[in-house]
């Protein structure tokens, strides 16, 4: 089968075609054949020069986290799906990703996709969305009637937080640059901070979660907006983000945690239900093909997506 390949470190553009091996499902996994994955910035920073030391991003690599798609086969021992249901779900970190025509994948990871939702949008939802519901339900510990900013709140997991904030019954904040304004607030959000007006934020009552999806300044900055038994939530792990852990502990109430998606049917289920409910969509940046796939990278390295960058695998699949 057709796969997109890293074939280097240091830049997407060590992207080639492959063929490989399409895979067999084991007893309990789904073999999937993709319509669609999505691109999220863990997809091509994995392949930088400063990752090459870990074991696990050894070149060649397929990457992608997200896939969406009909189940092609199923394992001896698989129960609870059968050939022909479109499902989707995130792929745990392994050589082959999603940036191929075929996947397995383990039973547990997936959930079906609901009649309303089309496999694009399904698509755009797994990594982004398990990262905003996980960072703010369990690592937030986000609760009805709380208030939380959410930091980046037009990207790709903010326009998920800023919405999944809002089915968890928060006041959401979200802040984003002035031309995005109005979208942020369709989704949901409260309030709608313009970062690029200069300054920072004017607040008259602290947050209890503070959701950083951007991470381009210290934790400190932030703090004085958090309330004093309040929790900041980071996507990226730093070493300013330990200090200011350990600094937190000694000399407020303030916890400081740093969230990393994990793969959970479970809690695709969750997803797959708000999306069933139409509280919860995938809004789409724009829209690539596997061929593609280096400008699909540039496009999220630009910073200046607003939602979900999609890449499709097999065009010819009703998406």
């Amino acid at each position: 089968m057709k796969a997109m390949q890293f074939k280097g470190y240091g830049a997407w553009q060590k992207l080639a075609w492959a063929e490989i091996q399409r895979p067999v499902p084991r007893p309990r996994q789904l073999l999937v054949e993709i319509t669609a994955t999505s691109v999220n910035p863990v997809d091509w920073k994995l392949h930088s020069d400063p990752f090459r030391w870990i074991p696990s991003t050894r070149i060649p690599r397929v990457p992608c986290f997200d896939f969406a798609g009909t189940i092609s086969s199923t394992g001896d021992a698989v129960q609870s799906f059968k050939p022909g249901e479109p499902v989707f779900g995130m792929l745990p970190f392994q050589p082959v990703g999603a940036a191929t025509e075929f996947v397995t994948v383990d039973e547990s990871l997936v959930a079906r996709i609901p009649a309303n939702v089309d496999l694009r949008s399904a698509a755009g939802m797994p990594l982004a969305g398990l990262t905003a519901l996980q960072g703010l339900r369990d690592g937030g510990q986000l609760c009805a009637g709380q208030r939380v900013l959410v930091i980046g709140a037009s990207g790709g997991v903010g326009h998920f937080a800023v919405q999944i904030g809002k089915i968890l019954g928060a006041h959401v904040t979200g802040i984003c640059s002035g031309r995005n304004g109005d979208w942020v607030r369709a989704l949901g959000a409260d309030e709608v901070f313009d970062y690029t007006a200069g300054g920072f934020p004017q607040v008259t009552s602290p947050f209890d979660v503070i959701f950083d999806a951007v991470v381009n300044r210290p934790s400190r900055d932030w703090r004085p907006l958090l309330a004093p038994e309040g929790t900041y939530v980071s996507l990226l792990p730093s070493v300013d983000l330990l200090i200011g852990k350990l600094a937190a502990r000694f000399r407020l109430q303030q916890r400081i945690r740093f969230t990393l998606a994990n793969p959970s049917g479970q809690d695709m289920e969750a997803l797959a239900a708000f999306a069933k409910e139409r509280r919860l969509r995938t809004c789409i940046d724009s829209v690539f093909a596997l061929s593609e796939l280096s400008a699909a990278f540039e496009k999220s390295r630009s910073g200046r997506a607003r939602g979900k960058i999609i890449v499709e695998v097999n065009s010819g699949k009703p998406l």
